[in-house]
């Protein structure tokens, strides 16, 4: 949107705008100061078509609502939004990092001890955000940030729905802006899921685990083709080192319909922490170790509080559950208790029907 630092450089008389630190097709982000409450914060500033469309913005204003009420470690924390100048921004919390696809085009690939704990950490916070009702709709690489202490926040919840209101001529130029990681449902124009958000998080562990996208074209048509009609190639063709049952995992979440895949973040997350970690592993992985000791970890959990140090217990179709002793009691009770009248109901027969 062309907008710099000299242009505007007080927003909302609060915010002292510092220095670019992101641009793409929709926002310029800026690191920036809150004068306020005198703190450090990343703003996203919209694009100035976008600000001017009144059902965008009143969209907008929903989404960041609902994004702002979202407080997980792995999410990136919302703290104000508004309307400055005829231009929409967003006041997030600074995470000093870099995006994860700014890392991948660094090294290339991770390892598997590098790359599971970074999704379960993604798995963790965009699963918070489903059990609140709340769908992505745009997971990527870009969107997911990493501290230098590889801590992992996921951003940008809200804006792509609230993309999804502007008009259509308009809306092509944002939808297929990263078409490499959209679910098949969302490139054929159908509404997302929780299950669209599971099958973009396994295209970026394909992505980190092999250094290749499933799926490439020349065009957001083709890709949109490749994502709703062909199989995924195998993931243990650009990298041997990957395990079957991993591989395995990696081609559910990358099933062409979404009641294939896992349901939601949290179970492919649950899924990744029970599987096992290399035993030939020569190096400890910064965070969230799959063999260390619970205390050991940094507090990475599920949203229900689940430890990553948990084995789950994996059912025929790789959902997960938890055997409830306290339903089995309850049921053998009961058996216990009916089987007990029997003799009883077999006395009143008796004597109404004697044996003569």
């Amino acid at each position: 949107m062309g907008q710099t630092v000299s242009d505007a450089p007080l927003l909302n008389n609060r915010y002292q705008l510092q220095h670019t630190i992101g641009s793409g097709g929709m926002a310029v982000v800026y690191r920036a100061r809150d004068l306020m409450l005198e703190r450090p914060v990343a703003i996203k500033i919209l694009r100035e078509d976008f600000s001017r469309d009144p059902t965008f913005r009143d969209r907008f204003h929903q989404e960041a609502k609902a994004a702002a009420n979202l407080s997980h470690p792995n999410i990136v924390t919302v703290h104000d939004f508004g309307l400055d100048a005829g231009r929409l921004f967003l006041v997030m919390e600074h995470m000093p990092g870099t995006d994860l696809k700014t890392l991948l085009r660094q090294r290339g690939r991770f390892s598997i001890d590098e790359a599971i704990p970074l999704i379960i950490q993604a798995c963790a916070g965009i699963g918070y955000a489903h059990r609140a009702g709340l769908v992505h709709c745009d997971i990527k690489p870009h969107n997911i940030l990493v501290s230098p202490d590889q801590r992992v926040k996921v951003t940008d919840f809200g804006i792509a729905r609230a993309l999804a209101s502007i008009q259509p001529d308009e809306q092509s130029q944002v939808v297929w802006g990263s078409p490499q990681y959209f679910s098949p449902e969302q490139a054929a124009g159908g509404p997302p899921s929780t299950a669209s958000d599971v099958y973009s998080l396994g295209v970026i562990l394909f992505e980190l685990l092999t250094g290749q996208l499933p799926f490439q074209a020349s065009s957001p048509s083709e890709l949109a083709r490749l994502h709703r009609e062909v199989r995924p190639p195998s993931p243990r063709t650009y990298n041997s080192e990957i395990p079957p049952a991993l591989e395995q995992i990696i081609l559910k979440v990358l099933s062409k319909e979404p009641s294939a895949r896992y349901r939601t973040a949290d179970q492919l997350g649950r899924v990744l922490i029970a599987f096992p970690q290399q035993a030939n592993s020569k190096q400890d992985p910064p965070v969230t170790s799959l063999s260390a000791a619970p205390d050991a970890r940094p507090d990475v959990r599920l949203p229900d509080g689940t430890d990553p140090g948990a084995v789950a217990v994996l059912d025929e179709d790789d959902h997960t559950f938890d055997f409830d002793w306290i339903t089995l009691g309850m049921g053998l009770l009961a058996t216990l208790a009916v089987g007990g009248l029997i003799p009883y109901w077999m006395y009143v027969w008796f004597q109404l029907n004697p044996i003569r």
